[in-house]
């Protein structure tokens, strides 16, 4: 880690600790610790520096240092199979948990499969394939304990949207169905490329409010797409806008909607809700929103069984082909007109699929107080994306609805997703042809109810306070979703993303510190508690690896723990909703760890958005200081000279 100053500490040697703090009387204090100027550093040396923050920020090779060939091996394959570190010491009592979390996420993913398929404009088989493959290699080479894998809403109607633009889904079935495995052989091949090349830190630079709003404006259109279940409608737009989905809806009132089909979808709309409500309500009983999307199959396929409701208008899904994953290597196009076209929408639909689980299993990851490896997490999702293109499934991640019931079910470790892998290989074996007669109403209320908590209002509320400039593009993305079409959202939503990059990259070019923390100073080995650093754009990773550094280096001198790292905020002149989540998520890891956050001569504007956002009430008015030494001053342990 670097021992440089910054330059507006000035040249000359320094006292750490000034004359006054501006929270407490002045005191006499021990000792003073001098910090002399740093070496000057050419700018190749600058460059090259920054260069191995951006992309080795989590030093993938430490592990390796000092090592014999035959353990350097073992902790090659560890480190492209984490199941072979982890696997070593599970036991029984994980097994249970997993095993518990698996069966009721099967519940859950087995009847939301079959709406995501028809989503992607795929046969409902599909949808299972894809809750059986991708998962089994998910265990193996992921990271993330809590993440469930599978089909998920927005992905599937961004991957079906931008299929149907190049090849109509009902009059041209097998082509169709070959260039979605193309789409998702080069997602997988885009994914695993960013996670080889260290190109995680990417993610970072979406913005989080583009994000909400894409995601909100996705969870409304989804919602109208499954107006022609819902009421029964066989003609129906193919276009994604509201206008014309309304106009589609308002025209087939009087001859085509069907009363049975909007009795069984509206009545099990309002059930799944109402059991959404109850877990969402008391945490205790999130098995009755998890199990309810299989109770309203099985219900409602009964019902228009005994009824033979099919016979009076009530489509339904009819047969669904019956065995495992058929292999479909041969059906991918590796050459002619729709190579192209398979590999764009690959690339985008991947990207969006990655940014997702990795959100998501950051999110889990600093609730369970452990570090997930994004280069390690996209290398996975690619290869099971590869693999699963391979074996008839189409684009999958994970999702953050089966995610969370996979954590509140109690899941240990990434077992849970092989469980729900066999439960859905005994349902394809066995059970598939019992699913004929679900009717098609229940599915789109299935899926109206798991997309609906995609639109987050808190979020856009806080995202209003905080940023006006961050509440247009989010409600950019949004309106660019709902009016126009998902791609132009999507466009918005990457614009933003651009935008970050070369700014940060102009920093890079320029000053040499864009990605890169610049640590301020140290105390005397005896006495450090704190560790000082310069904030720029640093993600939590970098940071956090920077402190593990710090720890080993402690424990190596035996000597005492950090308490306390103190951000020095003075280069941060704005910050937006994505700077502020970044500072929760380091806030919420370094709790866990017990490590104090403080932050150090923030600017007014910058102190005004933690206002906004509430964030002072986090972290604790007592832990903002006007400068690095009133930080110091406050956080220094007290200790006594010895004559």
């Amino acid at each position: 880690m670097s021992n440089r100053v910054n330059a507006e500490l000035g040249s000359n040697e320094m006292d750490v600790i000034t004359n006054s703090s501006s929270r407490r009387n002045s005191e006499s204090l021990p000792y003073l610790h001098k910090v002399g100027v740093p070496p000057k550093q050419s700018l190749l040396k600058e460059i090259a520096g920054t260069v191995k923050e951006t992309f080795f920020a989590d030093d993938p090779l430490r592990n390796f240092k000092d090592q014999s060939r035959s353990r350097k091996l073992v902790l090659g394959i560890q480190a492209f199979f984490p199941i072979f570190e982890w696997g070593r010491n599970y036991s029984l009592s994980k097994f249970k948990g997993d095993l518990i979390a698996g069966l009721t996420l099967a519940s859950l993913v087995i009847p939301q499969d079959f709406g995501y398929a028809k989503l992607a404009n795929l046969d409902p088989q599909y949808g299972l394939y894809s809750s059986f493959v991708p998962p089994l290699v998910y265990a193996f080479m992921g990271t993330s304990r809590e993440l469930a894998i599978g089909p998920v809403a927005m992905v599937s109607l961004l991957l079906g949207t931008l299929l149907q633009e190049e090849i109509d889904p009902i009059k041209n079935k097998v082509d169709y169905r070959r260039l979605a495995f193309t789409a998702t052989f080069f997602a997988g091949i885009t994914q695993a490329a960013l996670g080889f090349l260290r190109l995680g830190f990417l993610i970072d630079f979406l913005s989080h409010a583009a994000i909400v709003g894409f995601m909100a404006g996705a969870a409304v259109t989804i919602s109208l797409q499954q107006l022609k279940g819902l009421l029964g409608i066989k003609k129906f737009t193919k276009n994604t806008d509201i206008v014309s989905v309304m106009r589609s809806v308002w025209s087939s009132v009087h001859h085509g909607w069907n009363w049975q089909t909007i009795l069984i979808g509206v009545s099990f709309l309002a059930f799944l809700m109402l059991a959404k409500y109850i877990g969402k309500k008391k945490k205790k009983f999130f098995w009755v929103a998890a199990i309810a999307p299989l109770i309203s199959v099985i219900l409602s396929t009964f019902f228009v069984y005994i009824t033979r409701a099919d016979k009076h208008g009530v489509q339904i899904v009819k047969n669904i082909r019956k065995g495992i994953n058929p292999p479909s290597v041969d059906q991918i196009f590796f050459s002619g007109e729709y190579l192209a076209k398979g590999f764009r929408i690959g690339l985008v639909a991947g990207m969006i699929a990655l940014t997702e689980a990795v959100s998501i299993g950051r999110t889990f990851a600093s609730m369970k107080n452990y570090q997930l490896d994004g280069n390690k997490e996209m290398v996975a999702l690619g290869t099971m994306n590869i693999v699963g293109s391979m074996t008839s499934c189409f684009l999958t991640t994970g999702g953050f609805a089966r995610s969370a019931v996979n954590c509140m079910a109690g899941c240990n470790t990434a077992v849970s997703n092989i469980v729900m892998s066999g439960v859905v290989f005994l349902t394809l074996k066995f059970i598939t042809p019992l699913f004929k007669y679900t009717p098609s109403a229940v599915l789109a209320s299935i899926i109206i109810s798991a997309v609906i908590g995609l639109i987050d209002f808190e979020a856009v509320c806080l995202i209003w306070k905080i940023d006006k400039f961050d509440f247009v593009a989010c409600m950019g993305a949004f309106f660019g979703v709902v009016f126009i079409s998902v791609e132009i959202g999507l466009l918005i939503a990457l614009q933003d993303l651009a935008q970050q990059f070369l700014e940060s990259f102009q920093g890079l070019l320029f000053t040499g510190a864009s990605f890169n923390i610049q640590m301020l100073q140290k105390f005397l080995a005896s006495l450090l508690s704190e560790l000082i650093l310069q904030f720029t754009s640093p993600t939590p990773t970098m940071i956090l690896r920077w402190l593990a550094d710090e720890v080993e280096n402690l424990k190596e001198y035996s000597q005492s723990r950090i308490q306390y790292l103190i951000v020095e905020m003075s280069p941060v002149t704005d910050i937006d909703t994505s700077g502020i989540h970044a500072l929760e998520e380091l806030f919420k890891i370094l709790e866990k760890r017990d490590v104090k956050l403080v932050l150090a001569n923030p600017g007014p504007v910058v102190v005004d958005k933690l206002h906004a956002s509430k964030f002072q009430e986090l972290i604790g008015e007592d832990r903002i200081f006007l400068t690095v030494a009133d930080a110091v001053m406050t956080c220094a342990p007290k200790l006594e000279l010895v004559p």
